[in-house]
């Protein structure tokens, strides 16, 4: 829908109509009425409207089937305690690594992923170093997301959460993200192993019944 859009944008700044800034609804009214006595243009680009507007809609359905079958899947809703994990990236995660049986340490995910670093000779994460983005790009995506969510955006409080920021001060924003999403990976896993929720005190994970 995005780049849909953007072609649609591109075109009409070609006959030198400019589509004001705006998503959705505000984006189909702004082009709909720069249309308006554009005989020759219209029948081009409503066609493509039609299409970019389909797709939303489709979109926002699959949304919603993806909303309830995460809320009836106990794993999902396991990862979903973690604050700045949502729907989209709980399934995605639990598709991913399919049985939490397949890695013997919750360690190796974050390879798998490819966000693991160098390290220094005395243990310590070299996080200066180059990740090898290797394994699922749009799960270690999906993940970098939700790290910058921790980082910035979300109010509730954890160990996670002031693990980051402190990195953050140490190394810069876009290091310490990657590192609060390959710690997120391996705590994600380790919650899946264990059948516990977050533990947004300790960082670490306690059983449903604690909750």
């Amino acid at each position: 829908t995005t780049e849909l859009s953007n072609q649609i944008r591109g075109l009409m700044k070609t006959f030198g109509l400019l589509v004001p800034a705006g998503k959705g609804s505000t984006f189909e009214k702004n082009v709909r009425s720069l249309l308006v006595d554009q005989d020759g243009l219209a029948p081009i680009v409503l066609p493509m409207l039609e299409a970019w507007r389909s797709m939303r809609i489709r979109a926002t359905e699959l949304g919603r089937q993806l909303v309830a079958a995460a809320r009836q899947n106990q794993a999902c809703q396991l990862l979903m305690s973690i604050p700045g994990v949502g729907t989209i990236t709980a399934t995605s995660f639990v598709t991913a690594i399919e049985d939490p049986n397949n890695f013997k340490k919750s360690r190796s995910v974050g390879a798998w992923l490819g966000l693991t670093t160098r390290r220094y000779q005395s243990g310590e994460v070299d996080y200066d170093g180059h990740i090898s983005r290797r394994g699922d790009r749009h799960l270690r995506g999906l993940l970098y997301e939700a790290a910058t969510v921790i980082l910035t955006r979300s109010s509730a409080d954890s160990a996670l959460r002031t693990w980051g920021l402190k990195l953050r001060e140490r190394i810069g924003f876009k290091r310490a993200a990657v590192a609060v999403a390959r710690k997120l990976a391996v705590t994600m896993h380790a919650m899946l192993k264990a059948g516990e929720f977050f533990d947004r005190t300790a960082g670490a994970t306690f059983g449903p019944r604690a909750r």
